[in-house]
């Protein structure tokens, strides 16, 4: 399980999330078992000042031991910025979606995986590196992507850097349990021996953790999710957050299958941060289990 909630979550929320806040999530998250974590983004402070701080996060962050903690980044300046503030794992992002690549990151598909290329190229070998193909199956803008696009754009992809991690975005929650099972089988058949990887979902239509499961029956077992289901895009109109971590992680632990994750401790901090001023929580089991008793209140000054 790789936690977003730091980032993803966070992202979205108007209101700057004192620092020491963001620091404290993390830590409970930690104190869960969760030993993966994307603890910030190295992004235009302009365009998502609830990141100004990700230099700060990422020190603390890494001072868990154990932790594997990653940044998002989306270009070679801000990976580069990230790498000087002590990165040790990079997440790059660019999009299948030409409309939405321009939209978040101002680059067509192809100038982002030349922009990749030189980061690779530039890259420390002690750094490890992971792909987010955002809008892998469904565009803001343009509707349902070809799964004839993603491959082709792997293609490109793959060669650069065959032994990374890879995370197939369901950046707008909008795909179906079919779709994903299907879109992994191809990638996993056309690159047998080469990345690792994960499924990143949304749950828009109620329907992140069946995607999870049918990217589970894919052979995936890495997954991005959010604690409380906070977050959703900022470039994509329409997108709520993402799938929430204690649902997928009841749903395994429910299937006999361990995440290594303490529910109760999860719960605790999914409840808090459900309560953060602007957030938009989602998710079920937090619901179930412990009633709908979250009313948003004024972080502390």
């Amino acid at each position: 399980m790789i936690e977003v909630g730091p980032r993803d979550g966070f992202q979205p929320i108007s209101m700057f999330i004192p620092t020491s806040h963001k620091i404290d999530y993390i830590r409970r998250l930690y104190e869960t078992g969760l030993r993966r974590v994307e603890a910030s983004a190295f992004v235009s402070p302009r365009a998502m000042p609830q990141m100004a701080d990700a230099a700060e996060v990422l020190a603390a962050a890494q001072a868990m031991p154990d932790l594997g903690v990653q940044v998002l980044v989306p270009n070679q300046r801000y990976c580069e910025e990230a790498v000087s503030a002590g990165a040790t794992a990079i997440a790059f992002v660019l999009s299948v979606s030409p409309k939405h690549n321009m939209n978040n990151v101002r680059k067509t598909p192809r100038e982002s995986v030349e922009e990749y290329a030189g980061i690779v190229g530039q890259l420390p070998p002690s750094i490890s590196l992971r792909l987010n193909l955002a809008t892998s199956f469904d565009c803001p803008f343009d509707g349902p992507v070809a799964p004839d696009d993603v491959i082709g754009l792997l293609d490109q992809l793959v060669p650069i850097r065959p032994q990374v991690e890879i995370a197939l975005c369901d950046t707008t929650g909008r795909t179906t349990p079919d779709k994903v099972e299907a879109l992994f089988a191809r990638a996993m058949a056309r690159f047998p021996n080469g990345p690792g990887w994960v499924f990143h979902g949304h749950d828009t239509y109620g329907l992140g953790v069946a995607n999870v499961l049918a990217a589970y029956s894919s052979g995936v077992r890495a997954f991005d999710a959010s604690f409380a289901g906070l977050g959703g895009c900022p470039f994509a109109p329409g997108a709520t957050g993402n799938v929430a971590t204690e649902d997928v992680v009841w749903t395994f632990d429910n299937m006999g299958i361990a995440t290594g994750i303490d529910l109760g401790r999860l719960l605790d901090v999914a409840e808090d941060g459900a309560r953060i001023a602007g957030a938009t929580p989602g998710g079920r089991v937090r619901a179930a289990l412990r009633g709908n008793r979250c009313i948003a209140e004024e972080p502390t000054k």
